[in-house]
């Protein structure tokens, strides 16, 4: 892929929910809301503080995150549906 963020922004592969709850129903894709665990594609350099320094992002490639509901903006890189996200809207790291 000939993508890479800047700053302190993120690249994120959605990763998808089950298609069936934990007692064996199947939920219909038009019920489905979007999954809001991703997959960090790849990340930018970091911010630059006051000072002019660069502060390195704590997330990396391959990273397993929760982020926002409506966190980042949905973009197509490749035919592929990705995320590009500020560090600042990702809530954890999964694992």
């Amino acid at each position: 892929m000939g993508f890479r963020p800047l700053h302190d922004r993120v690249l994120v592969r959605r990763v998808e929910a089950d298609e069936k709850t934990k007692g064996g129903i199947i939920i219909p894709d038009s019920a489905k809301e979007k999954p809001q665990e991703g997959e960090v594609v790849s990340a930018g350099t970091g911010a630059r503080n006051e000072a002019g320094e660069i502060h390195p992002l704590e997330v990396k490639a391959g990273d397993k995150i929760l982020f926002g509901k409506w966190s980042g903006t949905e973009v197509k890189i490749d035919g592929e549906d990705l995320i590009i996200m500020k560090e600042s809207d990702i809530l954890g790291i999964v694992g």
